[in-house]
Order: C-alpha cells, then sequence, then structure tokens
C-alpha cells in the first residue's frame, strides 16, 4: 500500500472543497488529511478515492460519500478514550477514521467478506483500538454496553430500540432513518426512558439489514 505524494495531494484539494461545504470540525478533517482514502477501495477504483462521492465496494455496499462521512463524523462529536460502537463497518474507512481521532471503537458488520478484509485492513494500518466483529447491526454488541456514541452507517426505516438502549445516559447516536431517502438524526439518551431527537439534513444510504451474510 503506497500513500505517494500524488494521492496527498488529491485528498488536500478533497478536505478543502470539504471544508467549503460547512464543515468546521478541524480534528474531524485533520484525521481525513491524514487517512488515505484510496487504501479502503478496490484497486479499480483508485484513481477516483479523491472525488467526494459514494462508490462500491462489493456485496452491494458502498464506501460513504467524503462529504457525509465527515458530517457523521463532526455530528458525533468524538473525544478520546470514547467508547464508540459502528453499525456497518464497510470498507473501514469510518472505524479508521473514529479511532483516528482517538475512540475506542467496536464496529459490527453482517457481510463476513467485508468483516474479514476491513479486519485485516485495519491490523495493517496498526490501529489497535479497533475491534471487529461479524453481527447483525440491529442487536448492537450488548456484551460491551454501554456506549458513547453510536454511529450507523446504513439507513434504518426507523431508530432500533436495541440500539438505543446501548446508550448511556447523555450518549448519542447517529443515524440516518428513512425508507428511499433518509433524515440524518442525533439520537440523544437524556435519560434511562427519554431520548431527544435532532434532525440535520437529508442522504441516501445502502439500507440497514438484519440477519448475517
Amino acid at each position: 500500500m503506497k500513500d505517494t505524494y500524488r494521492h496527498k495531494g488529491l485528498r488536500r484539494k478533497l478536505i478543502e472543497s470539504i471544508r467549503e461545504k460547512g464543515i468546521r470540525d478541524e480534528a474531524v478533517l485533520e484525521a481525513m488529511l491524514q487517512l488515505p482514502r484510496h487504501f479502503f477501495m478496490d484497486k479499480a477504483f483508485e484513481e477516483l478515492a479523491y472525488q467526494d462521492k459514494a462508490f462500491p465496494i462489493g456485496n452491494d455496499q458502498t464506501i460513504s460519500q467524503p462529504l457525509t462521512v465527515a458530517i457523521q463524523t463532526s455530528l458525533l462529536e468524538v473525544n478520546p478514550r470514547e467508547k464508540i460502537l459502528e453499525v456497518g463497518t464497510g470498507s473501514g474507512y469510518q472505524a479508521a477514521l473514529l479511532g483516528m481521532l482517538g475512540a475506542r471503537v467496536y464496529t459490527l458488520e453482517r457481510h463476513r467478506p467485508l468483516h474479514l478484509q476491513a479486519q485485516q485492513l485495519l491490523r495493517q494500518l496498526k490501529l489497535g483500538n479497533i475491534r471487529c466483529f461479524h453481527r447483525d447491526g440491529f442487536k448492537g454488541l450488548p456484551e460491551f454496553a454501554p456506549f458513547d456514541k453510536i454511529i450507523v452507517t446504513a439507513g434504518a426505516e426507523e431508530v432500533p430500540e436495541k440500539l438505543s438502549r446501548q446508550l448511556k445516559i447523555g450518549g448519542k447516536m447517529v443515524i440516518p432513518v428513512g425508507k428511499k431517502v433518509q433524515e440524518m438524526l442525533v439520537v440523544t439518551r437524556t435519560a434511562e426512558q427519554e431520548f431527544e431527537q435532532l434532525k440535520k439534513g437529508s442522504f441516501r444510504f445502502v439500507p440497514f439489514l438484519k440477519g448475517l451474510k
């Protein structure tokens, strides 16, 4: 895996374009600047890695558009040492970004080939604060709950109650909810039985599905 001057230059241009679109979280932008997106994509798409677009990664899944990744990560407001559950490992790019921000990441993927591929890549990158699991995202990871934050990288038809219950009180979940088009929600657990929701714009994600593949 090589990260050339050309890759770094293209990445710098991409980050500037994201900044111009309103992203103000400098820690997120800096982590995205340092993380080679092309490592997480098929060689066939390497030349396109620094366009602000989503691309297929196999198993009918995509690596999200960089702007979308920046928005979700900024909304999560990551602090070092926080315990974060990611639902939908995909390529591993989002998990790597959270790891670079200093979080302790637990990431779930229902597609076994993607899980194994991402796990191997994250090990190669020596991101030791990320643990990968081949699991059904709807069930979360109750044995490691509660989590400070949860991020869901697929479109759910509704907020899964099992995930909400795995947030600590004061914790927040960033999740796209809707059928054809999703509304990005920030769900905060304000008390044992109480949750607040904020809407943060419309997006399109691959569907959040149950079961293992």
